[in-house]
């Protein structure tokens, strides 16, 4: 499988990081775009970019790189965390960096695309915008917490939410207790 790990300016790229490093873990090529905001907000929230050396980063402003076409073959796209600009831009079809790019690409070649929003509240026009993308077959997956696998750590809940990305993919992976009822 080929998947690209897309971090834009929302608050959390901490786990779009962990993600991208898990998806290595579990034998995925994984390439990953970071944007202009999501190095900000990085900065702001004293992240380091500690991802796996083997992960292939691409330039966000490079629309010629791989990622921007079909013919590239990747499977999949997790946008996480998914900042509302860069849903509304994904939602109208504005495609002028690479990111954009390949969320059109993964539309239009109609492969998984996954929308880690990270916004609350949600206002009427992301919620529309929302829904638009999924009867598009976009997958919305936010990073909401599981209570019922009563995490005792912030790596745990971390887990969880990725575990969720995962599962939209039908990847396999043991990083949850799964619910047994």
């Amino acid at each position: 499988m080929k998947l690209i790990v897309a971090i834009s300016g929302a608050s959390g790229a901490h786990l779009g990081i962990k993600l991208a490093n898990t998806t290595l873990d579990l034998g995925i090529d994984t390439s990953v775009i970071i944007t202009p905001n999501a190095k900000l907000s990085m900065q702001k929230e004293n992240l380091s970019l500690d991802i796996n050396e083997k992960i292939q980063i691409y330039d966000n402003s490079d629309i010629s790189a791989p990622p921007a076409s079909g013919s590239a073959m990747y499977d999949a796209m997790i946008v996480a965390p998914c900042s509302i600009n860069t849903l509304a831009k994904i939602s109208c079809g504005i495609s002028d960096n690479l990111l954009l790019r390949a969320a059109a690409v993964m539309i239009k070649e109609r492969r998984n695309l996954i929308l880690g929003v990270r916004e609350s509240p949600l206002s009427a026009i992301s919620l529309r915008q929302m829904a638009d993308l999924a009867s598009m077959g976009v997958g919305i997956v936010p990073p909401i917490l599981g209570y019922y696998t009563q995490p005792s750590s912030v790596s745990q809940i971390e887990n969880f939410i990725i575990a969720k990305w995962l599962d939209s993919l039908n990847i396999k992976h043991n990083l949850i207790r799964r619910w047994n009822g």
